[in-house]
């Protein structure tokens, strides 16, 4: 029987791309894990918003690229190899400021050849890339393009635009209910039966989908009321703020927005959190 970190308690995450190590992760810190996908991660049908914008770069420049994710970095970059060389690309960006957020679109850069101008520190969010842009680099006036991923960020393109920034948005892949939706279902009646002690959240689209199928099966007042009487831990600040639009506690966020020190840290912290929210 497990007795350190988690303590038996189960411990629900809805981690798609990293389920099988999202499951090690738990059992390892003591957890009882429940891990039901809830993202599949799709091109989109049509690229015509990249093609257009690998156009308007070609032709005409841009003055900053925001990379919001290292999966759409690439993604987008090999849009822009389908019908244009290297080479024509790269002279494109040359006097473009790349904003990177966080490490993995610098990774991203770095395996296809170029450098990040600035980097977003931690904790990545929206708000992080606008305020590395205020101190390094003002907008106002200048052609500023946001490569997307999963949603629409709002907020980040309207605090461009409040800046005098020309915005072009440029979606290059979407988040979707996986094709069997089973396992989120099971979770869900697990949920509801006061089965599960603790909620992991690494991604804010997962919090999404599982809302969306509460609400499909007329089960989302429900479930926002079981979500009120477990520990629900959120991997940084973007996911959080999600998490509470939809009127649910974040009782605990890690240190670093990293999946092992999310399940690490919010093991050591479980047993406690859960016993004060039971006390209240």
């Amino acid at each position: 029987m497990a007795t350190a970190g988690f303590n038996g308690f189960t411990v629900v995450s809805f981690e798609s791309r990293m389920a099988a190590e999202m499951t090690r992760l738990i059992e390892r810190h003591g957890g009882t894990p429940l891990v039901a996908p809830a993202m599949r991660e799709i091109p989109l049908e049509d690229n015509s918003a990249a093609l257009l914008f690998g156009e308007q770069l070609l032709k005409q420049g841009l003055d900053v690229l925001v990379l919001m994710t290292g999966a759409g970095t690439t993604a987008l970059f090999e849009i822009l190899q389908s019908r244009y060389a290297n080479r024509d690309v790269a002279t494109a960006l040359k006097n473009t400021v790349l904003i990177a957020r966080g490490p993995k679109p610098v990774a991203a850069l770095k395996a296809l050849g170029f450098q990040a101008t600035l980097t977003v520190p931690e904790p990545n969010t929206w708000m992080d890339v606008v305020s590395t842009l205020d101190a390094s680099r003002p907008v106002k006036g200048l052609r500023v393009a946001v490569q997307e991923y999963g949603v629409s960020n709002r907020d980040l393109l309207d605090a461009l635009k409040q800046r005098g920034a020309q915005v072009t948005p440029v979606p290059i892949y979407r988040w979707a209910l996986p094709e069997d939706t089973a396992p989120m279902t099971h979770a869900l009646s697990r949920i509801l039966a006061g089965q599960v002690q603790v909620m992991l959240i690494t991604n804010a689209a997962q919090l999404d989908h599982m809302m969306q199928l509460a609400e499909q099966e007329g089960r989302t007042g429900p479930f926002k009321e079981a979500c009120s009487k477990l520990v629900v831990a959120s991997i940084g600040p973007t996911a959080s703020e999600r998490i509470r639009s939809y009127g649910l506690p974040v009782d605990f966020e890690p240190s670093h927005g990293k999946m092992g020190i999310l399940v690490k840290e919010t093991s050591e912290q479980a047993q406690r959190l859960l016993a004060a929210k039971r006390a209240s």
